[in-house]
């Protein structure tokens, strides 16, 4: 998974890069003169459909500027526009028309035809690059633009340059490189999202398959919407029509499904409906796409209704619908849908504006600045699935732990219950006979001397001793607590210190002790002492000179804690992680049962124990038990 980050980032930084290289390259200037240039006077007239250039009637009106379409009335369908080739550089000079509007273009200098470019199709916008020689100068230049079908525009409605011919072409060429370089690398990086796709976990891969359908789609989006496409390769702009709506149509409702996968639902689920949504329509609308194109156009009325302008209202709620619901996210400190939000502003507030003035221009406004928040958009998106892996392989850490404790608990159950009825076995079967050899030692003391009084003595303590690990055989293969009694931590605290702090005083240490009153637990007195006096006997006997023990406890929420913290020997990382296990003991002479013992009481009471240590620095056990409530009355 990290290496295909990996990728996604390197193919990002590539995609970054060429879309600057492709801006500044695009911003070298031709050496052109602009229509402001006064020897370019341009005239205009409405004129009959189809008519030929040799007409001389009346109607010119002559135009001050290019840059607004002129207003058609219902029934006009075909505009001339005629000026007066003024003188012309040597060389090879050309006339640069950047936009202009309609299904048909034909120019004529004179009366000789220079140009002709017809479409079958909707897209209507054309770019001209025009040779022009020497000797055109002071020959009538007329452009005829013919819409045959109901237009909303028509005309030249963009800036018309003139110069060297070389230059031109170059800005003819450069104008829409941006678009191609920043489509075709969107589209590339989708498909090369494609190959880490193959091994990916169904649980990354629907969020990502996601990712690269928004991605691949607004790079078509992009590349198709770009006049120079149509310029270059008008016989196939029909195709590239249908490949831009099959693109938008999969953009959308991919969008709000990557947003619900990795943001959330939204609002009782509005996000998930509103996609289930999204999902019919598109497939209404590329069923509609289909039958409209078998018909050759014949449904383009009907066809126009449901993906332009039905679409464009719906483009405007999902934008509203996603921002809000990423803020709302956001707020609540999702940051999936903080960096959604801030990736998803720029290029939807820009396509509500666009489609806004598209829908209230009656389909003249032409959309533009929609690509410019297309790339902080990729950025976000590929941002937010970068944190979705990030915040699952977290996840996955925390899980890969928690497995790894619970199975250290499980094995170590295991082995306490195997010990605990090895134990109750063997205790029984020996507490018997020792029992009856300690009586026989006993009465052969009486009829001894002095001299074997001492070895008979010397046996009678280690019987002892052997019979006091066979109670805490005992007492671990059976630690329930038969008697359950509500216990008073200061009183029982005072039993135990006035057992241990002889002990302490002994060893030239000391035992401090801040139990307040008032804290209660249930167990079994005598089981809790021999719990806690095993913990604070292993801390006496890691002390050091003028050593010292602070017991203390509080409560906190629905638990009682008690800290018993020493400045003794400390234990490695290694002795800790082996505190509790069968015959493990710091001790020369240690079983370790006396700590088995006491992790058997605490459990058996449902508390927890922990242990926190450092070598030459001291040891720490924290001790919780369920709070209990106090007396009644």
């Amino acid at each position: 998974m990290k290496i295909s980050l990996q990728k996604v980032i390197i193919l990002l930084v590539l995609v970054i890069g060429n879309f600057l290289g492709a801006i500044s390259f695009s911003a070298v200037p031709a050496s052109a003169s602009g229509e402001g240039d006064a020897r370019w006077e341009w005239e205009f007239k409405w004129s009959p459909p189809l008519s030929e250039p040799d007409q001389k009637d009346g109607g010119w009106q002559r135009l001050d500027s290019l840059r607004e379409l002129p207003r058609p009335a219902h029934h006009d369908k075909e505009a001339w526009y005629r000026t007066v080739v003024p003188g012309l550089p040597e060389g090879t000079p050309a006339l640069l028309l950047k936009k202009v509007y309609g299904e048909r273009i034909v120019i004529y200098l004179n009366e000789r035809k220079i140009y002709e470019q017809a479409r079958s199709y909707m897209y209507d916008v054309h770019k001209i690059l025009l040779p022009l020689r020497p000797e055109d100068e002071g020959k009538t230049l007329r452009v005829q633009i013919v819409s045959e079908k109901e237009r909303n525009r028509i005309g030249i409605g963009g800036e018309v340059l003139s110069g060297d011919y070389a230059s031109l072409l170059k800005q003819y060429v450069q104008s829409n490189m941006d678009d191609l370089i920043l489509g075709s690398s969107m589209v590339f990086l989708g498909v090369m999202m494609l190959i880490p796709a193959l091994f990916m976990r169904k649980s990354h891969l629907v969020s990502w398959l996601a990712l690269t359908a928004v991605l691949t789609s607004i790079g078509v989006l992009i590349l198709t919407y770009s006049p120079l496409l149509y310029s270059l390769f008008n016989r196939y702009g029909q195709c590239f029509l249908v490949i831009y709506d099959m693109a938008l149509l999969t953009l959308l409702p991919a969008t709000t499904f990557f947003f619900e996968k990795t943001v959330g639902t939204g609002y009782k689920h509005l996000i998930r409906h509103f996609r289930k949504f999204q999902v019919v329509y598109s497939a209404f609308c590329l069923v509609l796409l289909a039958i409209n194109v078998a018909l050759h156009d014949r449904l383009i009325a009907i066809y126009d209704l449901f993906s332009v302008k039905t679409l464009g209202y719906l483009i405007i709620l999902q934008v509203v619908l996603l921002i809000g619901s990423s803020i709302g996210y956001a707020v609540k400190g999702n940051r999936n849908a903080l960096i959604f939000t801030l990736g998803f502003a720029v290029f939807g507030l820009t396509v509500m504006v666009e489609m806004a003035c598209y829908l209230g221009s009656g389909g003249k406004y032409e959309l533009f600045w929609w690509k410019w928040g297309v790339l902080g958009f990729a950025i976000a998106l590929i941002a937010v699935l970068g944190q979705r892996f990030a915040q699952n392989h977290r996840q996955i850490l925390i899980y890969s732990k928690e497995l790894e404790r619970f199975n250290t608990e499980l094995q170590r159950s295991e082995k306490m219950e195997i010990i605990s009825e090895l134990a109750a076995s063997v205790a029984h079967e020996v507490r018997n006979p020792l029992q009856v050899t300690r009586g026989f030692l006993q009465l052969l003391e009486k009829k001894s001397g002095s001299k074997e009084k001492e070895y008979l003595n010397l046996a009678l303590e280690e019987l002892d001793r052997a019979s006091g690990i066979i109670t805490d055989f005992l007492t671990f293969a059976k630690p329930e607590i038969d008697q359950v009694q509500l216990l008073d931590l200061a009183d029982e605290f005072r039993h135990i210190e006035g057992i241990l702090i002889p002990m302490a005083n002994f060893q030239g240490s000391k035992i401090t002790s801040r139990i307040p009153p008032g804290l209660y637990v249930q167990g079994n007195s005598s089981k809790f002492k021999q719990a806690f006096i095993n913990i604070v006997k292993n801390s006496i006997e890691a002390l050091r000179e003028e050593g010292q023990i602070l017991i203390w406890a509080y409560a906190q929420k629905h638990e009682i804690v008690i800290h018993i913290q020493d400045n003794g020997e400390g234990m490695e990382p290694a002795e800790l992680a082996r505190l509790g296990e069968p015959y493990f003991s710091n001790k020369t002479k240690g079983t370790g049962l006396g700590l088995m013992v006491t992790f058997r009481i605490i459990e058996a009471m449902q508390g927890r124990i922990e242990f926190k240590s450092g070598k030459g620095i001291g040891t720490e056990v924290v001790v919780r038990f369920p709070k209990a409530d106090g007396p009644k009355g």
